[in-house]
């Protein structure tokens, strides 16, 4: 089966069928318009004070012909700004301030600073007349392809119970942890439940966690699979196989342990906590659930899907792990179906093409409940389900491509009028829901190749990487190493990646 189509053959399918056919490919070329922000009280001086959040930029960098706009934060502007080498403190460029006045929203004065004309590689900084200097910033060719490898090795960083080696972990090497069994709450068994990638700080996992991740993971490498190299720097690199479905096996290992093979059910996860009169540490295997099995199954059998042909054995024992997962779930659960087991019955179908899967996928899509509320689970579902090369039922299709479209459209008109370009109100406290969004444009924008969805997702890369009010780059010091964010973030970094060659 072709992995890639044309990118006319997809807008096709979407305008006159509705339907995405699987891995879309190619379209249009990389867009740049980005803004960004940092703040400090003025001073009357034209002096030049050190670094501040007066002046914010993209402390990871920018690719070289890309737009380049700064934010300003101060109730007094300069008229000009200055582009700095880094190194030989010499002032590439002189540009001017736009002064956006004061934003009552957000309780600050605003302005703009565009340097796009900075094309040549190197480290720079932005300084100017009152407001002081920016943090330093780097301009290359391929700034969001290393981006995303260091996003992608946050899971090798994150992997349980095993030697991290100085050789692929350098300075976060450390040796092997919960390699201990895992006690049952109410019986007197345990289980070997080591591996896996820790959910907190603890070396907590769960099964439902573990899914969601996966299933971002898995959407970024169906869009864009050539940007998913075999040499991130994991002891699995240079295999043949892209490192990020080696790091996804390894996941998927863990939960094969939580499966319950005779009847197919599925441990919700591993608990850490404090041994009894404070001796250690103990970790307990939750006990298992309908709703984890279903994740469980939505995962497994995703992986399968992509997975075959690297290797087809252990493809076809994720998808045998999944319809097991499945048999418990159609005997057990009794509920209408619900977003966790329409994704788990599209990937199923996708992935074996049975007609049982088909029907409750439709029975989903005909009661239309996603319509009102397109979560992040009920997306996999119809991601997978648009994207099958398996029959399906057209009139569907086009509605879930007018669902996320919509959606895209929303998120769009959002972001209108914010001085850092994002959609809603600058706050640490919705990246989630910053970054969920994001996974929505970036499918709409590969269903119709939107010039102004990609400088949305440029700009929301620019917020999160220390274009913000705060001026700090949380892709470094918060989403990176919270993998459920993490994921979401690969999904934007490979987009733009990919547009960037």
């Amino acid at each position: 089966m072709s992995r890639m189509k044309k990118a006319g053959v997809i807008l096709l399918m979407v305008l006159l069928t509705g339907c995405m056919p699987s891995q879309l490919e190619n379209k249009g070329e990389v867009s740049g318009n980005t803004i960004t922000g940092m703040e400090k009280e003025p001073v009357i001086s034209y002096e030049m004070p050190a670094a501040s959040p007066t002046i914010l930029i993209n402390q990871f960098g920018y690719i070289n012909e890309s737009s380049k706009v700064a934010v300003f934060k101060g109730s007094e502007m300069p008229e000009e700004f200055y582009v700095v080498q880094e190194d030989t403190k010499e002032r590439v460029y002189t540009g001017y301030t736009e002064d956006k006045g004061y934003n009552a929203k957000l309780q600050e004065y605003n302005g703009y600073g565009d340097f796009s004309e900075v094309t040549r590689p190197g480290t720079y900084y932005i300084e100017a007349p009152i407001l002081g200097r920016s943090y330093s910033f780097r301009i290359g060719e391929d700034m969001y392809g290393q981006a995303l490898k260091e996003a992608c090795k946050q899971y090798y960083y994150s992997r349980c119970g095993v030697e991290l080696t100085k050789e692929y972990a350098k300075e976060k090497a450390r040796g092997a942890c919960h390699t201990g069994k895992s006690r049952f709450r109410e019986e007197a068994a345990v289980l070997e439940a080591a591996g896996g990638w820790h959910q907190s700080g603890d070396g907590s996992r769960e099964v439902e966690w573990a899914a969601r991740n996966i299933g971002a993971l898995l959407f970024a490498y169906e869009l864009y699979e050539e940007i998913f190299t075999d040499d991130t720097g994991i002891p699995e690199s240079g295999n043949g196989t892209p490192d990020i479905l080696d790091e996804i096996r390894y996941e998927t290992d863990w939960l094969l342990k939580m499966q319950n093979e005779q009847t197919g059910a599925v441990y919700a996860g591993v608990t850490v906590c404090e041994r009894d009169r404070g001796m250690g540490m103990v970790s307990y295997v939750e006990p298992e659930d309908i709703q984890s099995s279903k994740a469980f199954a939505m995962a497994m059998a995703k992986f399968s899907y992509f997975y075959q042909n690297y290797d087809a054995e252990y493809a076809g024992r994720c998808l045998r792990a999944a319809e097991n997962a499945w048999r418990y779930v159609k005997r057990y659960d009794t509920a209408e179906t619900d977003a966790w087991k329409f994704s788990a019955a599209a990937e199923l179908y996708r992935a074996s093409g049975r007609g049982s899967f088909h029907r409750i996928v439709l029975e989903y899509l005909e009661a239309g409940s996603y319509k009102e509320d397109l979560d992040e689970t009920a997306f996999f579902g119809c991601i997978a389900y648009i994207s099958t090369s398996r029959q399906v039922e057209l009139t569907y299709c086009a509605e879930i491509a007018e669902v996320i479209l919509t959606k895209a459209e929303e998120i769009s008109k959002e972001t209108r009028g914010s001085v850092y370009r994002i959609a809603g109100n600058p706050s640490g406290e919705n990246h989630q829901e910053l970054l969920l969004d994001m996974m929505y444009l970036t499918a709409a924008d590969y269903m119709i190749t939107n010039r102004e969805y990609k400088n949305i997702i440029e700009n929301h890369l620019h917020y999160f990487m220390g274009r913000n009010e705060m001026g700090i780059n949380y892709a470094d010091t918060e989403i990176m190493k919270q993998l459920d964010m993490d994921s979401k973030l690969i999904v934007m970094l490979s987009e733009m990646a990919f547009f960037a060659k």
